[in-house]
């Protein structure tokens, strides 16, 4: 750079910050320079800086108290941590997600409502005033569409400092991030430490209210913006930062790389959601990217959560956590600590699974396909050749419930999400219209089928089970149970009964294919000491047939298959029942004996 813009800042940085604010704010106010990377934001008096320029003559607490007499706000958007209480209801809510603070649950009329009072585990944000969670009966009185009706225009030139300077604050936290990421988890949450101030202040501006959060959300989600400070190739007239971009860009694309995608099928390689290379468009997406790769850091999601009340900063928010999606699976299979890691997963994709922004994502960003995709992804480097019936004869793999994935439950953010998106018909529909979601679907649910085989003890009383029982059980209950209820849950009709039969269709073929891998042909079998308690495939079929029957005028002689193939399929759960009544003799027996000596 050249020597006289050096000087200039030199006598400005000596004068006080009072001054200088009023400076700038005056040059802002016909339009300002943009000026390169300076020193290191961890710096507590270049965050001072920050705060008195961004006040633009005024102090920082004075400025803040102006832009809040400004803010027309109409939702809460109170972001929380875990271990606060919050609430629910029922009664009004439109998303099963959608959570209340304390304060706005106590100004909104819930009387006689179905709710409840419960202690946020991940974390949450407040949602009223947010006609897409809720309805606006349950709104408080501070917040909802005429909460904004008397608030009066701000200034033009109130926010003009902060329009001008906030593009670069933003630059300077992604630069930070880039430049100090290592491999080490660790050194990685060291490094989120001593940015906390300078996130703290984002925060801080955030909390002004609307005025200053559109500052923010429109320059986060202005791709013009991005590329012209992110993007090497564009010209400038300092070549030290030049180089500097140039440096910052190669760190960039080696973290990039770093982060793999789960292999998808072929006709969806060239979905944005699923391409092998990520390519980033807004200081919002890489911010996102950054996010994942630091394992979801408090307060850098704290700073993402809070510019939610902007709702086209919450469609792009989704948008950026979509693309990213299908890396999440790769960073909880990772984790030294999954259970922590997938509750700041959960943090933030709870917030950003509401109806119209989820049908765009699903339709858009195949949201479904990029869930299944990573779910498949985690289970299929951890299977283990199935041990059921003969082994030398079975070539069907199932997970192995000894590896971390099904022990720290490291699958769970993603099939909550799942669960949480398919809760909404129009996306649940889509999910059993689809020929390739089902095959993949059922794909998955074939690596739970026959896990965790249990050989019969007959030498000696077994007094502990191993740890692999919960593991499976638990993978069977949240994996495949949960998402089967959700799917159930909207077939209540003959309007609905194609998509049953579908689903019925698509499971039949993955029975057979199972009882072909483990070479099941003949219902005689010789080796009663051995079963397997996990049968999700034919759980699958008995629930959506029951339905079928039930609840949309189907017969059983429209939907069971062949007889020959129905008393191959009986045979297991069949096995099941006959192993738990001998287990039981065997355990009285057991305590008769103990008894008697």
């Amino acid at each position: 750079m050249s020597s006289k813009p050096n000087s200039r800042i030199e006598i400005l940085k000596n004068r006080s910050k009072s001054y200088t604010a009023a400076h700038i704010h005056a040059e802002c106010c016909n339009l300002a320079n943009d000026s390169g990377p300076g020193e290191t934001i961890t710096n507590r008096e270049i965050v001072n800086w920050c705060k008195w320029l961004i006040a633009g003559g005024h102090t920082p607490e004075k400025f803040a108290k102006t832009v809040r007499m400004y803010d027309n706000a109409t939702t809460c958007g109170l972001v929380w941590t875990p271990n606060f209480v919050a609430y629910r209801c029922r009664t009004c809510g439109i998303s099963p997600c959608m959570s209340l603070c304390t304060e706005c649950f106590k100004k909104g009329n819930h009387y006689g409502h179905d709710f409840n009072m419960f202690l946020s585990q991940a974390g949450g944000a407040c949602d009223c005033g947010d006609a897409s969670v809720m309805k606006e009966s349950g709104f408080c009185d501070r917040h909802g569409p005429k909460a904004a009706v008397d608030k009066s225009a701000a200034p033009s030139n109130l926010m003009c400092v902060a329009e001008a300077m906030m593009p670069r604050i933003i630059f300077r936290l992604i630069q930070y991030l880039r430049e100090n990421c290592t491999a080490d988890h660790a050194q990685n949450e060291t490094v989120i430490q001593d940015v906390d101030e300078y996130l703290t202040m984002l925060i801080d501006f955030n909390k002004m209210g609307a005025l200053m959060r559109h500052v923010m959300t429109s320059i986060l989600t202005n791709p013009q913006k991005y590329r012209n400070l992110m993007d090497p190739s564009v010209p400038t007239r300092e070549p030290e930062y030049v180089n500097y971009c140039q440096n910052s860009n190669k760190i960039y694309q080696n973290a990039v790389r770093s982060l793999p995608n789960p292999e998808p099928p072929n006709e969806y390689k060239e979905c944005a959601s699923l391409q092998e290379h990520l390519q980033h468009t807004t200081f919002l997406e890489e911010l996102m990217f950054w996010t994942v790769v630091y394992q979801f850091p408090q307060k850098l999601v704290c700073l993402l959560l809070n510019m939610l009340p902007d709702p086209e900063y919450k469609e792009a928010l989704t948008r950026a956590f979509v693309l990213h999606y299908s890396r999440v699976s790769l960073m909880l299979e990772r984790s030294s600590d999954p259970d922590t890691l997938s509750n700041k997963v959960v943090h933030v994709s709870v917030q950003v699974s509401v109806i119209h922004a989820t049908l765009k994502m699903v339709d858009q960003l195949k949201l479904l396909h990029v869930m299944v995709i990573a779910l498949k992804y985690m289970m299929t480097k951890i299977l283990l050749q199935h041990t059921l019936h003969n082994p030398a004869n079975n070539f069907h793999y199932v997970v192995d419930c000894e590896r971390q994935v099904m022990k720290e439950h490291c699958y769970w953010p993603i099939v909550s999400d799942l669960n949480n998106v398919l809760s909404h018909k129009p996306i649940a529909v889509r999910f059993m219209s689809d020929d390739t979601l089902l095959e993949m679907w059922f794909n998955f649910l074939s690596m739970f089928q026959g896990m965790n085989v249990n050989q019969r003890e007959l030498n000696q009383h077994v007094e502990y089970e191993s740890n692999t029982y919960y593991a499976a059980f638990s993978a069977e209950l949240e994996a495949s149970a949960y998402p089967m209820w959700a799917l159930v849950s909207h077939l209540r009709g003959p309007e609905s009964a194609d998509l049953t039969r579908r689903v019925l269709s698509f499971c039949l073929t993955a029975l057979q294919d199972w009882l072909d891998a483990i070479n099941f042909t003949h219902p005689n079998v010789s080796d009663s000491l051995q079963v397997s308690f996990h049968l999700p495939l034919h759980r699958y079929f008995a629930v959506f047939m029951c339905q079928a029957v039930r609840q949309q005028g189907a017969t059983l002689n429209d939907l069971l298959p062949p007889t020959d193939m129905l008393h191959l399929l009986i045979m297991h759960p069949l096995r099941v029942q006959v192993y738990i009544d001998a287990k039981m003799a065997q355990k009285n027996n057991y305590l008769t004996e103990s008894c008697l000596k």
